[in-house]
């Protein structure tokens, strides 16, 4: 008894010493320097137009600077003169609002970590999406795209459209870019593919970040937002084309599939998709990506249906 309420104090001790712990899935840490802890750990602010991010326009990602994880596309930065980077998206899930100690302000925070980002405005006309997240330079870190520690998965379901307008939004995903995979023909053309003499499905490559996300959640994601069971169809398209396909780049993707797979079909679901490592990625036309964002239009063949 003495040993158990030994451990038991010792537990709850290292928890107050770092609330973010969690013994299954612990959150890796980068060592910080006093400023970066004075900002980060205890919510402090930079002084304004001094941070190395305020003028800074190259093309990449924002991390956080305390557990890397991607936070900000360079896409969804704007000058907004304040003083501080400004942007007005974030990765899906990356950034978590918390009420302000000032009882005024909504603080930022990494959603991973807990660290301090700054501040969000929402209101104040600056772009479209009128919001502004207000970030410390001190508490991220840059990386060109071609620098960052991203994973790739690919799914078909259907019209690639409504594919792409569910996962898109999915938690830690940093891009998508609908286009075709599977067929024989190099390069085909969207006229090609609906033709359906190439062999191609309609593919939504989904770059996204392990350390918020997981290729499971992704492909459990995939097989709610379609129905599984259809046959080279999904609502009212019909074809190859439109057929339910996970095209994996390794053995642990495919192993995963196999195992939802199996999963969905002991609750009676006649799964047909098929499985198939993946081929050459050929990227549609520029007027499909993200269709039903430029649009303003919502997905007539996809819905999302709990499985899971």
């Amino acid at each position: 008894m003495k040993t158990k309420i030994i451990f038991w104090l010792f537990s709850f001790i290292l928890f107050a010493m770092n609330p973010n712990m969690h013994a299954a899935d612990p959150v890796k840490t980068n060592p910080l320097s006093l400023e970066e802890q004075r900002v980060i750990l205890r919510k402090g602010t930079e002084m304004p137009f001094t941070g190395e991010y305020y003028k800074f326009n190259k093309d990449g990602v924002y991390l956080c600077k305390h557990c890397d994880a991607i936070l900000f596309r360079s896409t969804d930065k704007f000058a907004s003169d304040c003083g501080w980077p400004s942007f007005d998206g974030q990765i899906p899930g990356a950034v978590r609002q918390v009420p302000d100690a000032d009882g005024h302000r909504m603080e930022i925070i990494c959603n991973r970590c807990n660290g301090h980002l700054g501040h969000i405005f929402i209101g104040e006309q600056l772009t479209s999406k009128n919001t502004r997240y207000c970030v410390n330079s001190v508490s991220l870190k840059f990386a060109p795209f071609s620098e960052m520690k991203v994973e790739k998965a690919y799914f078909a379901a259907g019209c690639f459209w409504g594919v792409e307008y569910f996962l898109e939004k999915a938690k830690g995903v940093v891009s998508t870019t609908v286009g075709y995979m599977g067929g024989s023909t190099k390069n085909p053309s969207y006229q090609q593919v609906s033709a359906g003499d190439t062999g191609h499905a309609e593919v939504i490559e989904v770059v996204y970040d392990p350390l918020q996300t997981s290729y499971e959640e992704l492909a459990k994601l995939f097989f709610e937002i379609h129905d599984p069971s259809q046959m080279n169809r999904q609502g009212p398209d019909i074809g190859e084309q439109y057929r339910s396909e996970i095209f994996y780049v390794n053995d642990a993707q495919k192993k995963t599939a196999e195992k939802l797979i199996q999963l969905l079909r002991t609750k009676s679901i006649a799964v047909a998709t098929k499985l198939e490592p993946a081929s050459t990625f050929w990227k549609a036309e520029d007027y499909h990506q993200e269709y039903y964002g430029k649009n303003g239009k919502t997905p007539y063949c996809h819905a999302y249906t709990k499985r899971f």
